[in-house]
Formats: structure tokens, C-alpha cells, sequence
């Protein structure tokens, strides 16, 4: 093979390669519930993003509307506080449903599908790679940065609630990808680094969130 012809096999391996390092979903978070009349049409624009390559949709039940009188069955307090912890930077002064956050850095109402669109379309990641291989995540190094990791499990279905209380007394709500359990793995501070995780129950997915701490951007994830 001339040295010309073997030049350009590696240049065309580093662009392969680095395709691949790109290759990260875009993550959609939904904060909702189903004590708010306003949610039912968010939950369809998560529903219709989550089966694409390019997404990771995650749904989270938040619990502050509880008192209405319908206890919304997939929320919990850590979901909730997740949440608030994006109002800041987002420029808001407290949390609001339906609300749709993409990669940790931008948002919009979750029923405005069209939004919801753009905002995955102009938004990419762009940080460390992340493997899991078993119960071992193993995050690249990369630019230094002080960062958060998060394991997330959700349900990678539809879920019909019939909700018999409240602003949606006598509805149906379908949900998809419910998030079951948020836990924080540990730091990453730009240093190659391997976290271990446990198996996850039955039924449910995995991702991993690579984050900047207190509600910031996110710098990479995976979907199982």
C-alpha cells in the first residue's frame, strides 16, 4: 500500500471515529404530573420523540401538585428537587409543568411539540464517552471538568394511569419512559473513570448522565 493510499485509510478511520464519539443521544426530560390538566398533551410529545435513536426521553413525575387530590403514582421528592434545580439557570423563578428540558441547558413548555423539535435539533453532546458492560459504566477522559454522574432507570414502555381524582378525575394518561430511580454514582473530573452500578430490576432501562453539578448542562449520556 503506497503511503498516500495509507494516509488516507487512517484520515477515514479518525473521521469514523470521530462520528462515533458524537453519537450521543440528545436528552429530553419532562417534568409532570397527573394532578395537572395541562400535562396529558406533554406526555404525548415525549411519547412521540422517545422511540427515536437520537433521544433520550425520560419522563419525571414531580410531586407538588399532590394536594389537588390525586397523589400522582410515579412521583418522588428527588424528582421533584431535580427539577428545581434547573429553574435558576433556566431563567425562571420556580418550577412549572409542563416543562420539557433538553441537555440540562435549554427548555420550553412540554406540550409545544414543534419547540420541543427544535430545541433537539439544534442541541448536541459533545463530552466523554460512556460504556457500560455489565454492572461497570466507564466514562473517557476528556476537556477537564467537574461533573456529576447519574444513573438513571426507567420503564422503556407505554404506562396507562387511570387517574380517579383531581384536574384529570376520570382520564386515562398513558406515560412513557418513566423514570423509577435517579441515583448519583459519584464525580468526574475530566480523568478517565469506572463507577459500578447495580443490576437493574426487571422491566427497566438504563442511562447515564454525565452532568455539571446543581442543575447544569449535560455533558454526555447513554442509553441502554
Amino acid at each position: 500500500m503506497s503511503v498516500p493510499t495509507l494516509y488516507g485509510v487512517v484520515f477515514a478511520l479518525a473521521l469514523a471515529a470521530g462520528s462515533a464519539a458524537q453519537a450521543q443521544p440528545v436528552v429530553v426530560e419532562l417534568f409532570t404530573s397527573q394532578g395537572c390538566s395541562s400535562c396529558p398533551p406533554a406526555n404525548a410529545s415525549l411519547a412521540s420523540i422517545s422511540n427515536r435513536p437520537d433521544v433520550l426521553a425520560l419522563s419525571f413525575g414531580v410531586t407538588y401538585w399532590d394536594y389537588l387530590g390525586w397523589k400522582d403514582t410515579f412521583a418522588k421528592p428527588e424528582f421533584t428537587q431535580r427539577q428545581v434545580s434547573y429553574e435558576r439557570s433556566l431563567g425562571h423563578d420556580g418550577p412549572f409543568t409542563p416543562q420539557i428540558v433538553v441537555n440540562g441547558a435549554s427548555d420550553t413548555v412540554g406540550n409545544r411539540l414543534g419547540d420541543v423539535e427544535r430545541l433537539v435539533a439544534a442541541s448536541r453532546l459533545m463530552g466523554p464517552q460512556i460504556r457500560v458492560d455489565g454492572m461497570t459504566v466507564s466514562i473517557s477522559a476528556a476537556a477537564s471538568e467537574h461533573a456529576d454522574v447519574w444513573l438513571v432507570r426507567y420503564e422503556p414502555r407505554t404506562i396507562n394511569v387511570s387517574v380517579a381524582r383531581g384536574e384529570n378525575e376520570g382520564v386515562t394518561l398513558p406515560h412513557r419512559n418513566v423514570v423509577r430511580e435517579l441515583t448519583r454514582l459519584g464525580s468526574w473530573s475530566g480523568q478517565a473513570a469506572s463507577f459500578t452500578i447495580p443490576p437493574a430490576r426487571e422491566g427497566l432501562a438504563t442511562a447515564i448522565l454525565v452532568q455539571k453539578p446543581n442543575g447544569g448542562a449535560i455533558l454526555a449520556a447513554y442509553k441502554g
